[in-house]
């Protein structure tokens, strides 16, 4: 058993299967139907969310754990003389960190760690993966820290939004603007800044197939530049757009691994259906 054990929440996007082969602790955030609360990946999934929302035609409101929903996922590890690592998603788009970090001072000085990702989804999946790794060859908690927090300095997000309805539900775009996107047919892409905000990159006009095809040009622009280690193509109901722009990464690109994973349901409620992005970090 190693002497760390790496934690996240549930807006890592990495696969159930690799989570428990590696026995990564998943802290699941909140999605609340009016009066009905449910954990993201554990009561409720994307494919109910996406219906719940069609029938209520309003989204769900997101949530981070609480403090005691970290102390009560921290304390049998801690008790088994494990010391953790918790890696947040991005203090500026969640209060997952603050919790996080009030529940850290619930244990002895040293025995929690927390590091904030300033990032989202499988690029949070993506540090999550190195700390493990770090931690599986021996390395101190330190030294897993000095890692992740020069790699988080250089990882890339960027995601295809097929359309504003989503946005404009939850409050993030106008009425007009949503009606203006929909009649051009105007598909947002995202960018994470290095603060760990989320801001307009640019903007796609015409069918589905442009986006998917600029969000590969701009990740293949940057192929001399990529740590080999991963790339991520992260989709929301949108698997054959996922499958195609992994084989062309595959082969244009030198990454040893291009792997598909899923949006859970935090991520999806903001971004809707049919979400496509590619997330890998670039050598130092």
């Amino acid at each position: 058993m190693n002497s760390i054990r790496i934690f996240a929440d549930s807006t890592c996007d990495l696969p159930a299967s690799w989570l428990e082969e590696h026995q990564v602790g998943i802290v699941p955030l909140y999605v609340t139907f009016g009066e009905q609360v449910y954990r993201d990946g554990v009561d409720i999934k994307p494919a109910e969310l996406y219906q719940r929302v069609q029938q209520q035609g309003q989204l769900p409101k997101t949530s981070a754990p609480s403090p005691a929903d970290f102390i009560h996922a921290f304390t049998p590890v801690i008790e088994s003389g494990q010391d953790i690592i918790y890696i947040s998603l991005s203090s500026a788009l969640s209060s997952t960190y603050a919790n996080a970090r009030i529940a850290a001072d619930e244990f002895d000085e040293g025995r929690v760690t927390v590091l904030d990702s300033l990032n989202l989804s499988s690029s949070i999946g993506l540090l999550v993966m190195k700390g493990v790794r770090a931690a599986s060859s021996g390395a101190s908690v330190s030294e897993i820290i000095t890692l992740l927090t020069e790699v988080r300095g250089r990882i890339e997000t960027e995601f295809a939004i097929d359309s504003l309805e989503y946005l404009y539900k939850g409050g993030r775009c106008s009425g007009m603007q949503n009606l203006i996107g929909s009649l051009l047919k105007i598909r947002p892409v995202i960018e994470v800044t290095p603060q760990g905000t989320l801001v307009p990159a640019y903007k796609v006009r015409g069918k589905r197939d442009k986006a998917v095809e600029q969000l590969l040009r701009n990740t293949i622009a940057n192929a001399d530049r990529l740590d080999e280690e991963v790339i991520f193509v992260v989709h929301s109901f949108a698997e054959e757009e996922a499958k195609t722009m992994q084989a062309v990464l595959q082969e244009q690109t030198n990454a040893r691994q291009v792997i598909i994973t899923e949006a859970g349901c935090v991520i999806s409620s903001h971004c809707g259906p049919q979400t496509i992005a590619i997330m890998y970090a670039t050598r130092a």
